[in-house]
């Protein structure tokens, strides 16, 4: 194509470089892509900074980045529903086998499961990048590449607000206002929660979600108790919340969920924790207070579109910086310094627009 694939990959813990890799030719299921617009993700940041993201561990060099959108440029020969041209939003996660998990539509739970930058799996922070043509969904004209790229984050949205039941007249409690916590709100607020109450460390992150909607924002600070702050939940609302979902992974902000729930209700546990945390499980037992874990989503795609392209949910502002991919290491670093909200990459040389 006259052009060279410049990619983001990590080598190692902390290696972080741009390559030229070759431009990977589409099977007959699948489709070619001239990347557009990629968020980084904090997961992609703990691969870099770590070397690992929960039971994940980085063991060769990776291609990063799975928030993603981008253009057609070549289809497989079996591929019927997508053609040149096409804009695209991109599932990261596809099955690779018709297991059981596949059958029952949770395919997100597959063991075997592929998933763009999870090693040993590559993502598509690249200028091309092959896909499944079955898990890639074309853009309505009104919403944008990088629209198409937050439908990432906005999936986990929409699958933590199913898990946790949330329906019309729901007061619900987010723990965390930063990218994943801020996409609860808006999904939250959309499948009809009545009164929403959002918690953070840092002001201006409660700021945005005052902007986006959320009822009530506590500001908290390190070390405080879980129970008082379940209290000023509960004082917010009137009431204790129908559900609580966690998107830190902290273990005082777990605690504090599961203390804030009212009886009979649900937690849902977004953020990535450490394999051992102490909790009020109890306390949890003895109300009848489920606990519920999220991982990822499935069949999240179409909902998500539809909820961009209707204007029932905006998530243009989240988007806070924009660096072109050659600059992928200043982006790395503004979103390790936790600067902004969410940090985008644009690929296409010749078009850096949203």
């Amino acid at each position: 194509m006259g052009e060279e694939n410049l990619s983001v990959v990590l080598r190692a813990q902390g290696d972080l470089r741009l390559e030229n890799r070759p431009i990977p030719e589409p099977g007959p299921d699948d489709v070619l892509l001239q990347m557009h617009s990629v968020g980084i993700c904090g997961s992609d940041v703990h691969y870099w900074q770590h070397g690992r993201c929960g039971d994940f561990v980085l063991r060769e060099p990776m291609v990063l980045g799975h928030e993603a959108a981008g253009r057609v440029v070549k289809v497989g020969s079996a591929v019927k529903h997508l053609k040149v041209g096409d804009r695209v939003a991109i599932e990261p996660g596809v099955p690779r086998e018709m297991d059981e998990f596949f059958k029952n539509g949770k395919y997100n739970l597959s063991p075997t499961i592929f998933f763009c930058a999870t090693p040993p799996d590559d993502g598509n922070l690249s200028r091309y990048y092959k896909h499944s043509a079955s898990f890639c969904y074309k853009l309505p004209d009104n919403v944008t590449f990088e629209e198409g790229a937050l439908i990432e984050p906005l999936s986990v949205g929409i699958h933590a607000c199913r898990r946790a039941g949330v329906t019309l007249g729901s007061t619900v409690l987010i723990c965390g206002a930063g990218p994943i916590g801020l996409v609860c709100l808006l999904v939250a607020k959309s499948m009809g929660a009545s009164q929403v109450v959002i918690t953070d460390l840092f002001p201006e992150r409660l700021t945005k979600a005052k902007e986006l909607g959320a009822d009530f924002q506590l500001l908290v600070k390190r070390g405080d108790a879980p129970q008082q702050l379940a209290k000023s939940v509960e004082e917010k609302l009137g009431d204790m919340p129908h559900i609580s979902i966690e998107c830190t992974g902290v273990e005082s902000c777990i605690q504090t969920a599961i203390y804030a729930t009212r009886p009979g209700g649900v937690v849902a546990l977004v953020g990535i924790s450490p394999e051992m945390v102490t909790v009020p499980l109890v306390n949890a037992a003895a109300r009848e207070v489920d606990i519920r874990g999220v991982f990822r989503y499935c069949n999240t795609w179409p909902m998500a579109i539809a909820m961009l392209a209707s204007g029932k949910v905006n998530v243009k502002s989240l988007v806070t910086h924009r660096f072109p991919l050659e600059q992928a290491a200043q982006a790395f670093e503004t979103t390790r310094q936790g600067i902004g909200i969410k940090v985008m990459l644009k690929c296409d040389q010749h078009d850096q627009k949203p």
